[in-house]
């Protein structure tokens, strides 16, 4: 049921009135900006130091129920993870990409102390983002070639497609693109949908030949001989090792 601008703020003075009662602060706005600036940038230890200020102070009661109190903290702080990874450089699919995983585990998720753990779970894999997937100073050409192959990495990717797209010659993006980047675009490709599709192996549940062709190749064979080259392992392999992590 929707609330009308009355209701609104009549919550909001109940709000308000409760958590004078009870001697509530919100923690101070300014260990949030430490914390965003670090994500940000990247440091893992740093965020965590604010992470763990923040945590020492009471949380707000967002719930009745305790869990569910805890889980609508834990889906703010992925709301500000996301935000800070994008200002430091991440593509903005891939941050929400990553924030829709940890939504559906904060949903699955029904102890305080697997909450609380989750949350610096999070953390840590928000920065492993912005280390391995920012956008380094690339040429503009090159960076505009790299949000095209991230917005359409599930659809069908040439050289010809990308260049038509980045409007410039294929031999010229393909030159360039291995002089910046260090590998070809097809490389690059592969080695962005082998990544990706880590994310469904883990959290769908699609059959691998079903992932191999939401990432458009022709059959599970070549996906998997894909994925041990880049990883050492294969799918099946990937997916026993990690559910044994989570064990």
């Amino acid at each position: 049921m929707l609330l009308n601008k009355t209701e609104i703020e009549k919550k909001f003075f109940e709000a308000k009135i409760n958590n004078k009662k009870n001697l509530f602060i919100h923690p101070p706005f300014d260990l949030e900006q430490h914390l965003i600036s670090w994500v940000t940038k990247g440091h893992y230890e740093e965020a965590k130091y604010y992470l763990d200020e923040i945590n020492s102070l009471e949380r707000a009661k967002l719930a009745k129920d305790s869990v569910r109190s805890l889980k609508n903290s834990l889906i703010c702080s992925c709301t500000i993870f996301t935000r800070s990874i994008i200002r430091g450089g991440v593509d903005p699919e891939t941050a929400f990409d990553l924030s829709d995983v940890f939504i559906q585990q904060i949903e699955k998720t029904n102890t305080i102390e697997s909450l609380s753990k989750l949350e610096y779970d999070m953390l840590l894999e928000f920065i492993k983002k912005v280390k391995s997937n920012s956008n380094r100073t690339y040429q503009l050409v090159v960076n505009k070639a790299i949000n095209y192959i991230n917005d359409q990495i599930m659809q069908p990717l040439s050289l010809e497609i990308i260049s038509k797209n980045v409007k410039v010659h294929p031999n010229y993006l393909s030159k360039l693109f291995k002089d910046e980047i260090g590998m070809t675009i097809t490389e690059f490709i592969n080695r962005k949908r082998i990544e990706e599709s880590k994310y469904f192996l883990l959290h769908s549940e699609l059959a691998i030949s079903e992932i191999a062709h939401l990432f458009t190749y022709c059959n599970q064979s070549y996906y998997s001989s894909l994925f041990k080259k880049y990883t050492s392992i294969s799918p099946k392999q990937f997916m026993k090792l990690q559910h044994k992590k989570t064990d």
